[in-house]
């Protein structure tokens, strides 16, 4: 699998490798050591949910607030979707600027979000299959709405043939603008130490790992030394 940076910090598209035979194909959805190195922490998966959404619906734009946050790992099982991942994140450069992808069940890329980032979808087909990985439980504690039509945001949704269809509580959240007055969004620097102190953990993980490996493995050493040891006496 490839793991590419998109142009808004955090965000990242997975492309997996397929492999076809006459029976179908088979794909890693999700590697953990091809993440990790990639994007430089773990994504550890809590959660995972599948939603079934018709032509015309748009889902979102969800995020979570820190803490604690929640990171996402999206892909189309099913069908397709444009996916939009939104900054929201007050104070980053790229702080309400966009990026649209398109997943499918043809390529099977994936959409890795960081914390305090903001998504929403709209299927491209008459109906998509959408899977999403999480990183922490939903609790609905701390979630963010941000209103996938905010004019000043100008998102690129597909046409789906009429008004789009849209939860109640999405098409009542309020605009970025709104949202970043009443003080619901995260941080950028909030969420920069947040992404950094996982990475900290993360490493020191790696390292208490390897500590204990090399202590078992001296381990094995004696007790194979004392038992040669044992035989020639």
């Amino acid at each position: 699998m490839k793991v590419d940076a998109l142009d808004i910090d955090g965000s990242y598209l997975i492309r997996p490798t397929i492999f076809p035979d006459d029976r179908g194909l088979f794909l890693e959805v999700l590697s953990q050591p091809a993440f990790a190195e990639a994007v430089g922490r773990p994504f550890p998966v809590a959660q995972v949910n599948c939603t079934s959404t018709v032509r015309g619906t748009i889902r979102g734009l969800h995020a979570v607030a820190l803490p604690p946050g929640q990171a996402g790992y999206t892909t189309c099982v099913n069908g397709a979707v444009l996916d939009i991942v939104v900054d929201v994140r007050v104070g980053s450069p790229t702080f309400g600027r966009h990026h649209a992808v398109v997943l499918d069940d043809q390529e099977r890329h994936a959409l890795y979000l960081a914390e305090g980032l903001a998504h929403g979808f709209a299927p491209l087909t008459d109906e998509a299959t959408v899977l999403y990985l999480s990183s922490r439980l939903h609790s609905g504690t701390g979630a963010i709405g941000v209103n996938a039509l905010d004019p000043d945001l100008a998102l690129p949704w597909p046409d789906g043939g009429g008004e789009p269809r849209l939860s109640d509580k999405d098409r009542a959240a309020p605009t970025l603008r709104e949202a970043a007055r009443s003080g619901l969004l995260p941080g950028y620097a909030e969420c920069r130490r947040q992404y950094a102190l996982d990475r900290d953990a993360a490493a020191r993980r790696d390292q208490d790992g390897a500590g204990r490996r090399d202590q078992d493995a001296a381990g094995r050493r004696d007790q194979d030394g004392a038992a040669r040891r044992d035989r020639v006496g």
